[in-house]
């Protein structure tokens, strides 16, 4: 497989696990979400999707990255990448379509952990793969801590 194509699977992905969530959100950011208590921190809802979509196009040159590479370890590296990349995708339905925080939290926890260790493992290849991550990890550091306040307040 061509580099590009290589590429152009890598960035588009991440956008369509980032599209089916979308998928669960729009409904209930319309009525169920604004029906619970949220903390004052938590911030408009414009910001996420443009987030999103950033951190995705990161994600996916992280997945290049490691995809070019002619590591030995590099299927079990893209296997750490596609198991956070299930779990990304689960998270809104968890959330948002089952209208569960908690279900929310019981997806966030393991998706944190495996993309610190995608971070972790992805530097053994690529130091550029690796840090590309990182403000994917941040993001979903205080989407935890936010998912865990609306499961708290509600």
């Amino acid at each position: 497989m061509s580099k590009t194509l290589k590429l152009i699977l890598s960035l588009a992905l991440p956008q369509a696990v980032g599209g089916l969530g979308a998928l669960f959100t729009f409904s209930s950011v319309r009525d169920w979400y604004l029906t619970i208590n949220r903390p004052v921190w938590n911030p408009p809802n414009w910001i996420f999707g443009p987030m999103w979509t950033t951190l995705y196009v990161l994600m996916g040159i992280a997945c290049f990255l490691i995809w070019k590479s002619e590591h030995p370890q590099k299927k079990q590296l893209l296997t750490l990448y596609f198991v956070q990349l299930a779990l990304n995708a689960l998270w809104s339905p968890a959330f948002f379509g089952a209208q569960s925080p908690l279900l929310g939290l019981v997806v966030i926890i393991p998706l944190w952990a495996m993309i610190l260790i995608c971070i972790i493992q992805f530097k053994k290849v690529s130091t550029w793969a690796s840090g590309l991550m990182v403000p994917y990890l941040l993001w979903v550091s205080f989407a935890t801590a936010l998912n865990a306040a609306i499961w708290w307040l509600n």
